[in-house]
């Protein structure tokens, strides 16, 4: 009898425990940034979150300035799934010494990517078109619209900071000096527009593109090399500054974009933080989904479930068999 009695204090509070470790994520906010990659990813999460891990995850909209703040001084949403950290550095960085939120990891392994982009189908007709070099040389092929006489060279909208950067690149590269002219597209569908337009064309080419993004999902682009490398200190003291004197050249470094938690999170959900340590995408696998998110006119939602299902072998890797036989169910009965 004080042996049966025991085994069953011994399996309540097995099942005790086991419904504390399945509770103890709670109520998880998740910030929905307003472009598709971060949406994409916040809906990811907050599927895993909910069907893996037991959460009850909801989505709340964001914006870099907006959720970061909130995060350090509210102490809400739990989760920025994808955060570009350099556009507030320094406040994450303090939030993280005052023990309020912590980067939880990288969320593109690659970084946001930037830089001067052609169409592939030129460079495998001419690799030389692979480098600043060989484009300066080849000016003539990148047809000016206006005025036969100049080249055309495409940067950011007005009002964008990569207008700064790609003008003051612009003058470190020298383009002027082999008739390149400042093409402004007028807004960022002008720009991505331009690439399409190129390539149901097959014309020439040469301007600013960033990653990830369904552009350079749907077209096969290369980017030009300065034969410069790096030089991110130049880059942060001069090239990104309005009043740059002095620019020189140097490729755009890659952008940090991490995930950032609270603390208090982190400190509850030991298991669902070590999910979003895990979790990463490369840029390529990115651009892929956001040309697959447009063709299809698709919402972070829908989104999820081609995810899921087709990209198995990737979001496998980020929990461990069991969680990932739970998400496998919950997707099977969408």
């Amino acid at each position: 009898m004080r042996k049966t009695f025991a085994t069953t204090l011994f399996l309540a509070s097995t099942s005790l425990s086991t419904f504390a470790n399945a509770s103890e994520c709670g109520t998880v906010t998740i910030a929905d940034m307003s472009w598709n990659s971060a949406t994409i990813i916040a809906n990811i999460d907050r599927f895993i979150l909910e069907h893996g891990f037991g959460c009850d995850a909801e989505l709340v909209p964001g914006d870099t300035m907006a959720t970061g703040t909130a995060m350090i001084e509210k102490g809400q949403p739990d989760i920025a799934p994808e955060f570009w950290s350099n556009a507030m550095k320094s406040a994450l960085d303090k939030g993280v010494e005052e023990g309020r939120i912590r980067y939880a990891g990288a969320t593109l392994t690659d970084g946001g990517e930037e830089g001067f982009w052609v169409p592939a189908y030129m460079v495998e007709k001419d690799p030389s078109l692979a480098t600043i070099a060989g484009i300066k040389a080849n000016a003539k092929l990148f047809k000016h619209p206006e005025d036969p006489e100049k080249s055309a060279f495409m940067i950011c909208p007005s009002g964008w900071n990569c207008q700064i950067t790609t003008t003051n690149l612009y003058h470190a590269l020298n383009l002027a000096d082999d008739g390149f002219d400042l093409i402004d597209p007028g807004s960022g569908a002008g720009l991505s527009g331009s690439i399409a337009k190129a390539y149901e064309r097959k014309e020439a080419w040469f301007g600013y593109y960033w990653a990830p993004t369904a552009v350079l999902g749907k077209y096969n682009m290369v980017k030009v090399d300065f034969g410069s490398g790096i030089d991110e200190k130049h880059f942060k003291e001069c090239i990104t500054q309005d009043d740059c004197l002095e620019p020189k050249p140097t490729m755009f470094p890659p952008s940090a974009v991490d995930t950032v938690v609270t603390e208090e999170f982190a400190a509850r959900a030991p298991e669902a933080l070590a999910y979003l340590n895990a979790r990463a995408f490369k840029n390529a696998q990115m651009n892929e989904l956001l040309a697959w998110m447009e063709d299809e006119q698709a919402d972070g939602e829908y989104s999820v479930e081609h995810f899921l299902t087709n990209y198995e072998d990737t979001w496998s890797q980020w929990v461990d068999s069991a969680t990932a036989k739970k998400i496998k169910k919950a997707v099977s009965e969408l």
